[in-house]
Parts: C-alpha cells; sequence; structure tokens
C-alpha cells in the first residue's frame, strides 16, 4: 500500500472515530429506552458481524483464525464489547449520552496511568499536567449534586468508569497482541464472540427478546445506525488505527466524541447541560491535549 493512500485510510478511520462514535451514545441512549441493553448491544453486534463476513466473502477475503487469534479476539471482544460497551449501554438507563460521553473521555488519562503501571512508561512533564487537569476535570463532572441526586445516577457513573478501565487496558492489549491480518475480518470476529457473550448474558439476567417489527421507528433507525456506522464502519477503524499508530493517539477521539454527544444530546433529547459540566468538560479535555500532545510531538521529532 502506497504512502499516500495509507494516509487517506489513516485520515477517514479518525474521521469514523471520532464523529460516528459521538453519535452511538445518542443512538444507544434512544434504543435502550424500549429494548434491554444486553439484548440491544447483542443483536448490534451479531447482526455487524454476519454483515462483515458476507463482505468478506464477497471480496474473498481470508477468514480463517489460528487457535491463539481465536483466543486473543475472545479477550478483545470481550473486555471491549461484552464488557466495555454491553455495561455502558446498561448505564445510559441511568445516565444522560452527553454526560456518559464526558466521562469516557478521561480514557487518555487511564490509558496513561495503565501504560505506565503495565508496562513502565515514563510519563512527560507536559503529561503530568495533563493527569492533574484530568483528575479535577473528573471531580468536577461527577461531584455535581443535581446529578448525584438522581436516581441510579451515581451506580451508572461508577459503571462506566469501571468499563472505561476495561476499554483502556483491550487498547493496549490489542497492540500487541496476534489477532488476524485483516482489520476487518478480525473486528468481525471480536463481534461475533463479543455478541454471542452479551447473548448469553442477555438470557442469563431473563431479558425479554423482542422482533425488531415490533419495535417503533426510531429505535428501528438506531438500531440501523449503530449497526452500520457504530459497528462495521466506525469500529473497523477503531481496529485499525490501533495497529497503525499508538493506542493513546487514537484515545484522542475522546477531544471529539463528547462535543458531538452533548449537542445531539441536548438538541434531539432536550438533554440538562450545566454549567459545570461544560466547565469540566474544558479542563477535562484540556487535561487530555496536554497528555497526547506531547507524545505527538515525541513521536514526530523520533521519525524526522
Amino acid at each position: 500500500m502506497s504512502a499516500s493512500r495509507k494516509t487517506v485510510l489513516i485520515i477517514l478511520a479518525f474521521f469514523a472515530i471520532y464523529v460516528i462514535w459521538g453519535s452511538t451514545y445518542l443512538l444507544n441512549k434512544i434504543a435502550v429506552t424500549e429494548l434491554p441493553p444486553f439484548f440491544l448491544a447483542s443483536i448490534r453486534f451479531i447482526v455487524a458481524s454476519l454483515i462483515i463476513f458476507v463482505i468478506a466473502k464477497i471480496l474473498k477475503l481470508d477468514i480463517s483464525i489460528t487457535k491463539e487469534q481465536l483466543k486473543n479476539v475472545t479477550i478483545a471482544g470481550f473486555l471491549f464489547l461484552t464488557f466495555g460497551n454491553g455495561v455502558v449501554v446498561w448505564a445510559l438507563k441511568y445516565v444522560d449520552s452527553g454526560f456518559t460521553a464526558l466521562e469516557i473521555s478521561a480514557q487518555p488519562l487511564v490509558v496513561l496511568i495503565l501504560l505506565r503501571v503495565l508496562q513502565g512508561e515514563k510519563i512527560a512533564a507536559m503529561s503530568y499536567i495533563g493527569v492533574f487537569l484530568g483528575f479535577i476535570g473528573i471531580y468536577l463532572l461527577v461531584s455535581q449534586k443535581e446529578l448525584i441526586s438522581q436516581e441510579g445516577q451515581l451506580k451508572g457513573m461508577i459503571t462506566i468508569f469501571i468499563c472505561m478501565l476495561s476499554w483502556a487496558y483491550a487498547s493496549i492489549f490489542v497492540g500487541k497482541a496476534n489477532l488476524p491480518k485483516n482489520h476487518f475480518v478480525n473486528t468481525g470476529y471480536q463481534m461475533l464472540i463479543g455478541g454471542i457473550m452479551l447473548a448469553i448474558v442477555s438470557v442469563s439476567l431473563g431479558e425479554t427478546w423482542s422482533n425488531p417489527v415490533n419495535w417503533t421507528t426510531n429505535v428501528q433507525w438506531s438500531m440501523l445506525g449503530l449497526i452500520i456506522f457504530g459497528s462495521v464502519i466506525a469500529f473497523t477503524s477503531f481496529n485499525y488505527l490501533l495497529k497503525e499508530v499508538s493506542p493513546e493517539k487514537v484515545a484522542t477521539s475522546t477531544y471529539v466524541n463528547p462535543i458531538i454527544a452533548l449537542v445531539l444530546g441536548w438538541w434531539v433529547l432536550d438533554e440538562y447541560i450545566s454549567l459545570q459540566s461544560i466547565f469540566a468538560a474544558i479542563v477535562l479535555l484540556t487535561g487530555v491535549y496536554f497528555i497526547n500532545t506531547k507524545r505527538v510531538l515525541k513521536t514526530r521529532i523520533t521519525r524526522s
């Protein structure tokens, strides 16, 4: 692949995880108002994986997988999708979509800390400033009395943070794991296995399964958007980027995701945005900027 084509693919992939994923918070919020969370997530990923394998078959891609790769995609599928996504969808029953995106915007902070703990990476001086600002931003975000006092809000916030740890660890794991070489096929296996595990969780919890023809129009369109754009396109882009660039650069999607999620949640669902949430977002995203800017500059200097 030529360098120019690869650059274009990387740019398009970043657009997918920046913009498309920013809208999935809204789509999940709409769908979970009517559908059980683990059933919702299961259907989304199983259908998306089947679409991916059909496309792979048409394109005559090699979908073979080794035992080691199967083990690794199972781990990634669980961390990213079964736990990391399925439980976040459950938390959206209690937490606004924009607030959820803001909390998850702290993921680069978590990735940085995990890289330090697990791989002994040194933290640059600028990144220390980012960590400090990140913790302040998180505190400002979760300390709002009008939010904590709402039923299930605190439980939802804690759950989202745990899911964020799962995503951060999975991002580091996938960066070095032996996975199917084709990013499209890799995504298909992760979604299929993650979706099957979500289905098992759904049945175990006694969730009610329903026929899509009986869903409201808004939920049908939301699910379609989650499957095609949020899963097939965006998640494939995500896995592609994890192999082509560093995990902390991939995590910069959190600059854009919360802004899109906040605006869409306010515009479509009339979600409340407090001044403290706006200030917390500014502080938190500034911290994320400090964390990632230093790393991007160091990479560029080394390559030049």
